[in-house]
């Protein structure tokens, strides 16, 4: 009998992300109603979805949800260490899977992974953002929300509303993101970058981009690689069925998946000669789309950028994954002196 393969390291990061989690009994209520989910199956999503708690968990992880721009309904959930560093306080903001398309925040998945993350990278603050879905939000809202966040942070220095003495070190901020957050981190720091976004606001004044931590980046293009062939079907979420049906919700009308939001080439990766970031890109063996993951890696490589790539097979390599990307950030960290030199 044909035996099941290895989890991808999305699965298994979940699977640590669970196993590790607090017996949280207050965080099953469901959310408030402005970040209920607002998807087609949004009386399943409710059963899935957990509440911030400013009181500690048996990990001693608190969350607190704030606003960036209630109007569009732009929310993130900040996750913060009762004992930690003394602040201010590492940030990893961080951008949730799905295809553009599914989840949010508040889902029991991804509340558990920042949490995990949060305990994980150093004693980190998390910043999950609640990005704007497709196919109501299309290209290129979920980028908008990405540098509006950025743009949040950086103008109240670093103070989260309704997450008490928490302050940020946005000389240390990192951006991190599963599947199409991954995708979105990319594009996030290409707008970053340049001085001015594509709504013409001028960038961050203090928050300086330490470094992207890239969880089976969402990208792709018109040819079938060979993973995605010899791979579709086998993981538990992506195949190419579903994956096409989502670039099509994101994309504008009539572009194919060769589009730069989803197929990043040397011509079109959009890099700044100088001050890009380091770069971890975690491939998931079993990810049918790991050949343009690496595709990625190689674009940021020739263009002369730093760039690790971690590959594992196994749910029992999560602990491992979580272990190296807390090498990366505290590689990658500037010191207290440096981050006030920092421009």
């Amino acid at each position: 009998q044909k035996k099941a393969p290895p989890a991808p390291t999305t699965a298994a990061v979940r699977g640590a992300a669970a196993g590790g989690r607090a017996r949280g009994r207050r965080r099953r209520h469901e959310p408030p109603r402005r970040h209920r989910e607002p998807l087609p199956y949004s009386s399943i999503a409710r059963l899935l979805t957990v509440r911030a708690d400013t009181r500690p968990d048996g990990s001693g992880v608190r969350s607190a949800d704030f606003d960036v721009d209630a109007s569009r309904d732009l929310w993130a959930r900040v996750f913060f260490p009762v004992s930690g560093p003394a602040p201010p306080a590492p940030v990893v903001v961080y951008f949730h899977g799905g295809g553009f398309a599914l989840f949010s925040s508040s889902i029991r998945y991804f509340d558990a992974l920042c949490r995990r993350l949060c305990r994980g990278l150093g004693a980190a603050a998390v910043v999950s953002v609640n990005y704007r879905l497709a196919p109501e939000h299309k290209f290129p809202a979920a980028y908008d929300d990405a540098m509006d966040t950025l743009l949040f942070l950086d103008a109240h220095n670093g103070a989260i509303p309704n997450a008490g003495p928490l302050q940020l070190d946005l000389s240390n901020c990192f951006l991190a993101g599963e599947s199409a957050g991954g995708n979105i981190i990319h594009h996030a720091w290409a707008w970053a970058a340049s001085d001015k976004n594509n709504n013409n606001k001028p960038t961050r004044r203090k928050l300086r981009v330490a470094g992207l931590l890239s969880v089976q980046p969402y990208f792709g293009g018109e040819e079938r690689t060979e993973s995605e062939l010899a791979l579709d079907g086998v993981a538990p979420i992506v195949s190419l069925r579903r994956s096409d049906f989502w670039w099509r919700a994101f994309l504008p009308a009539g572009a194919t998946r060769d589009h730069p939001a989803a197929h990043v080439t040397e011509d079109n990766v959009g890099l700044a000669e100088e001050g890009f970031p380091p770069v971890m890109v975690v491939v998931g063996g079993f990810d049918p789309l790991q050949d343009w993951q690496r595709r990625y890696a190689d674009v940021l490589r020739r263009k002369g950028k730093r760039v690790n790539v971690v590959e594992f097979l196994k749910l029992a390599d999560s602990a491992r994954a979580i272990e190296e990307m807390r090498a990366f950030v505290e590689s990658n960290c500037k010191s207290a002196s440096q981050s006030s030199d920092a421009p």
